[in-house]
Order: C-alpha cells, then sequence, then structure tokens
C-alpha cells in the first residue's frame, strides 16, 4: 500500500530481457538506504518486489502481465521513473490510499499551462472512466491527483499539477500522446461490489433495479 507522494525520481540503469518478463535495474540514493530484498517499491504506480540491492541500484523482476498492463513495458536504460517506498502504518497519509495495481493506460491529449501550474488532460478506457469523479482521487505514474474536472462522453479527465509537483515528478517528461499508468481510486469498485453483488444478488444479476429503488422511495 502506498500513499501516492513520490519520494524520488530514480533512472534505469539496464533493462535485461528473460523468461518471466523483464529484469528492470534501478538507481536511486534517497531511497536506496531503506531498500531490502522483498520489500514492496512503487515505479511509476506499479506495486514492484525488490529482488537485489547493490551499492547504487535495485533490481525488480517486471512479470509479463506487468510489462503488458503497465508503461514499465517501455522502460528503456536513462529514462526517469517515479518510486516511493511501501507504506508504514505510521505515516502520515498525505496522498490516499494507492496499491500499485495499475488498471489502465492513459493518454495524455492535452497539456496547458498558467506559469508553473500546469492542467494536464488525460483520456482512458471507458471500463474505467466510471470510476474517476471530479474533485476525487486517482493515481497517474503513481502520483497521488485530485480529478479538477472530467468529460464522460469523451472518457476524459483533468488534474491540475502544482509547479512542486510538475518539478519532482516524472510528469514533467509527459508530453501530448505520453502513456501513463492510472489507477483508479479502489473505494469505488468495492462501493460497485457491494451494491451490485452484495448479499441477496440472484446469480449475479445486481441488485440495484428500477423496482428496487421504487420499493425504497426513490
Amino acid at each position: 500500500m502506498f500513499t501516492g507522494l513520490v519520494k524520488e525520481i530514480g533512472i534505469v540503469r539496464r533493462v535485461t530481457k528473460n523468461a518471466e518478463g523483464a529484469i528492470l535495474e534501478i538507481a536511486s540514493k534517497v531511497l536506496l538506504p531503506e531498500i531490502e530484498i522483498d520489500d514492496s517499491i512503487s515505479v511509476n504506480g506499479a506495486c514492484q518486489t525488490a529482488v537485489a540491492v547493490s551499492d547504487q541500484t535495485f533490481t525488480v523482476q517486471a512479470v509479463h502481465t506487468t510489462l503488458e498492463k503497465t508503461t514499465l513495458g517501455n522502460l528503456r536504460p536513462g529514462d526517469e521513473v517515479n518510486m516511493e517506498l511501501a507504506l508504514r502504518m505510521s505515516d502520515r497519509l498525505g496522498g490516499h490510499m494507492v496499491q500499485g495495481h495499475v488498471n489502465d493506460k492513459g493518454t495524455i491529449t492535452n497539456i496547458t499551462n498558467t506559469g508553473n501550474n500546469y492542467v494536464v488532460t488525460l483520456r482512458v478506457n471507458s471500463s474505467q472512466m466510471k470510476y474517476i469523479v471530479k474533485e476525487g482521487s486517482v493515481t497517474i505514474d503513481g502520483i497521488s491527483l485530485t480529478v479538477s474536472n472530467t468529460f464522460k462522453e469523451d472518457c476524459s479527465f483533468q488534474v491540475s499539477i502544482i509547479p512542486h509537483t510538475w518539478n519532482n515528478t516524472v510528469l514533467r517528461n509527459r508530453k501530448v500522446g505520453s502513456l501513463v499508468n492510472i489507477e483508479v481510486d479502489i473505494l469505488g469498485k468495492y462501493i460497485e461490489n457491494l451494491l451490485f453483488y452484495g448479499q441477496g444478488a440472484n446469480n449475479g444479476q445486481g441488485q440495484i433495479t428500477e423496482a428496487w429503488l421504487k420499493d425504497r422511495g426513490f
């Protein structure tokens, strides 16, 4: 579990394809002293496990599913990545509850700025758009952000990026057309599951019907 507050920008040193997917070796200075083998690390929003640690780098094994579902499959030596270590129960929760389970790859469709404040528009799959709400939380490349506007008909939404976040995350490298990792707020999925597939559901049919609503005074 993570907070979506990026603690360091790491640099990919080596990408080695293997039968399981790809081994990523990533250079770190700030987080490295705390990283041990088996630790969970958010890399551009995807939860990865450290399988080796050296004096200057740590290594993760990204499996095929991760490479296909996220942008980690596009990483090359020299690329920068957002990084965060797993949340301690005693930590401040400055962002929101982030699992590190990427739901979709979004596409940046527009970037505008007023000074160093940037507004970024992104398009996602329609299956994920229903979980994205105005003033709700969303994770982009591991960064916890607040949705400033939504365009449901276009499966798009906007986030406003403050100067500190823009300058201290890999968003500063993104352009129109760039792919980013998207994780929606898990709370919406839990609510959907409880409402439509909770106790009393018959053969997978949802409980929320017109008759159900009328019976309860709606």
